[in-house]
């Protein structure tokens, strides 16, 4: 029975964007069974912040990749994803979390 696709998600990283620093993470398909993946989510918040944090989709199988400012070295950031495909006939949404995966930067 097709099980639908592989997702993962990457930690939180340091990246230089135009010159500012900001934190991101990656939500990428892998292999996938019987299925085709139609969309994947990623998302950063930092800790002790009151804000949901911010999230970034892609759309089949492009990555989704979240970019969250601003960066505060030493802060704790958490990342979590999904990846969501459609398999059967007629076609059924299955989805897979991914994380959390946390990175003091």
């Amino acid at each position: 029975e097709p099980t639908g696709c592989t997702y993962s998600l990457t930690a939180p990283s340091v990246v230089n964007v135009a010159g500012v620093d900001m934190v991101t993470a990656t939500v990428d398909t892998g292999a996938c069974e019987g299925a085709v993946t139609f969309q994947t989510v990623a998302c950063i918040a930092m800790d002790g912040e009151p804000s949901p944090g911010r999230c970034a989709q892609g759309s089949g199988i492009v990555p989704a990749q979240v970019f969250f400012q601003p960066y505060r070295p030493g802060a704790t950031y958490t990342a979590t994803g999904r990846g969501c495909a459609a398999t059967g006939n007629p076609p059924q949404k299955v989805c897979s979390e991914n994380g959390p995966l946390t990175a003091t930067l």
